[in-house]
């Protein structure tokens, strides 16, 4: 096993749409290139097209904005516009809103 890895978009990667109880508005599609999933870690590029979506987070991530814009909203607060070499995190319990306004790719890195 190589104990250095680059994180790139190569191979299809896997798409997927959100659950229909967390669409807002539009048609996203996500797609996940996952490069590490071990002992609860997860780490990838991720890619979405425009969209709203429903967050309800229980895990910690960190987040580094690649290309696009999105704008994120949590509940009861303002929203923050992400561009790209915006960096950020979401704790567990976070609840709000994703929405992709340009296709979005960020570099992602998931602890449950």
């Amino acid at each position: 096993m190589p104990r250095f890895l680059r994180l790139t978009r190569e191979g299809a990667g896997e798409t997927e749409r959100p659950a229909p109880e967390r669409l807002i508005s539009g048609d996203p599609v996500f797609t996940t290139w996952n490069i590490e999933e071990r002992d609860g870690l997860y780490c990838g590029i991720w890619q979405a097209t425009p969209g709203k979506v429903r967050l309800v987070y229980e895990e910690w991530e960190f987040c580094h904005i690649l290309e696009g814009h999105s704008i994120v909203t949590e509940d009861g607060g303002e929203p923050r516009h992400l561009r790209p070499g915006d960096s950020f995190i979401l704790r567990p319990g976070f609840k709000g809103t994703w929405e992709v306004v340009e296709t979005t790719r960020k570099e992602y890195v998931i602890r449950l």
